[in-house]
């Protein structure tokens, strides 16, 4: 077994306390001394093979789930924060961020909460008439649910298996699924769906009514959309308690942000139902992930394959680490989630030079794009546009790009790097993250400089980018 100087010094205490064991006995059972274990826990020291074989052994730890991908974007989010000029003249080095995020990634959240309520109190002294509208300096409930789902790994292990052990149990007979699971949904709860004779209400998507038992469905909707809503029923019906107990131990800032993670926890129970994990899984490995043909192969949408793709996290099961995003025309990124070493900018937009922007203008195509980020890590970056349209001629039509990508280390299994040069270094584009954290200082795209450097001004020259930076 081949360790890259894995530091989990806080889930190896973790382990040790919640046995209740002092240092020199959990040293003993492991087979080392005392003082190593004392440099492991504090991060001193990397933990080494027999040292997971024996955690493995003794305390039936999955060696897999030992992984430090929640540092890897901790870690991430520290460097963006302390990019901030508010840190001129103190700001931490790398080595210190990644202290904090080994040690004490409780107080990096912490401190990440506290530095994004001091950018918002900014934006309302600058805009007073939108601080009346947004109240209190806190994250957003949406906010708040993206980074509860972020450091979760995207993976909720109750409602994964709980969506996979009832698509077992509707897919023992044939039909398509939206039928099997619409006959459960009566069944065993006495709910009737109904598909809305008008779409009066182009908006509403799903509407269920506790006292009649009815679930209506929009009539324009497509059948995966209404499927996924019959499943999301589902939950909120079998799973509510498991809903709710996950919601309040997030130990959210707001009731808004609790009520929107339930629905957010049910929307993943769905998407597990229609994705189940182990065939789901297999079925990726075998098509080396063609979006195309898992899209078909389980009858749903691109997005729901490539957001099922980024979910992939399962302990002792875990597919390829992919990142995934949403990003609408004006480059906001609605959805996000990143089981790679690339984390988005929560501020700002994204980098202009990732193909994310260029998926609209090739209408559902998909495109490939080989890029290298400022510090040195390749990937293979997949980008394509989508419609969602539920009414006339007259109505509007919600157009967004999704991205996906992953390490160039695993180019074999992906399709999409067939026929590319991965050899070639001339071959990646040099994207970045966002502007105001990228170091790169000859990009032709650059919107400002990094926050923590200077700007250099000379009224002589003009380039391209009408500024430069120390």
């Amino acid at each position: 077994m081949t360790i890259n100087k894995l530091f989990i010094g806080r889930k190896i205490k973790d382990i040790r306390t919640a046995n209740k064991l002092t240092q020199s006995e959990f040293a003993q059972s492991l087979g080392i001394s005392t003082s190593y274990l004392n440099l492991m826990e504090n991060n001193q020291r990397h933990v080494t093979a027999p040292v997971l074989m024996a955690l493995a052994e003794k305390y039936a730890i999955n060696i897999t789930s030992l992984s430090d991908n929640e540092s890897d974007r901790i870690m991430a989010d520290l460097i963006e924060a302390t990019a901030d000029p508010l840190f001129d003249g103190q700001r931490p080095t790398k080595q210190e961020l990644r202290n904090v995020a080994l040690n004490t990634p409780d107080f990096a959240k912490a401190f990440l909460t506290i530095h994004q309520a001091h950018l918002l109190t900014g934006n309302q002294i600058a805009e007073l008439d939108h601080a009346v509208l947004r109240g209190s300096p806190t994250p957003t409930p949406y906010e708040e649910v993206r980074d509860f789902f972020h450091y979760k790994d995207n993976y909720i292990q109750e409602l994964d298996s709980a969506g996979e052990a009832l698509s077992g149990i509707v897919n023992t007979s044939s039909g398509q699924l939206f039928d099997k699971l619409r006959h459960y949904l009566q069944e065993r709860h006495g709910v009737s769906v109904i598909i809305g004779e008008s779409a009066h209400d182009l908006n509403r998507i799903r509407s269920f009514e506790p006292k009649s038992k009815i679930l209506t469905l929009n009539p324009r909707s497509g059948s995966q959309t209404q499927t996924f809503h019959v499943a999301h029923q589902i939950a909120l019906l079998e799973h509510n308690i498991v809903i709710q107990r996950i919601s309040n131990e997030a130990n959210f800032l707001s009731q808004d942000a609790k009520k929107i993670c339930a629905i957010s926890l049910a929307n993943y129970f769905a998407g597990s139902v229609i994705l189940p994990y182990s065939q789901f899984f297999t079925a990726a490995q075998e098509t080396r992930h063609d979006l195309a043909l898992l899209r078909d192969k389980f009858g749903t949408s691109i997005e729901q394959v490539a957001h099922r793709l980024s979910t992939l996290q399962r302990p002792g099961h875990k597919g390829i680490p992919f990142f995934f995003a949403r990003v609408d025309k004006a480059g906001n990124i609605t959805k996000r989630h990143s089981a790679t070493k690339l984390q988005f900018a929560r501020f700002g937009s994204a980098c202009p030079l990732w193909n994310v922007h260029s998926a609209f203008e090739t209408h559902e195509k998909i495109i490939r794009q080989l890029a290298e980020t400022p510090d040195g890590e390749k990937y293979i970056c997949i980008a394509t546009s989508i419609s969602k349209q539920t009414g006339g001629y007259r109505d509007p039509v919600r157009n967004y790009a999704l991205a996906l990508g992953c390490e160039i280390s695993y180019s074999r299994q992906i399709v999409y790097c067939d026929g590319l040069n991965i050899e070639a270094n001339i071959a990646y584009d040099q994207i970045g993250v966002s502007c105001r954290t990228c170091e790169r200082k000859n990009c032709h795209q650059r919107s400002l400089p990094p926050l923590n450097r200077k700007l250099t001004i000379n009224r002589q020259k003009r380039n391209i980018v009408p500024f430069s930076f120390d």
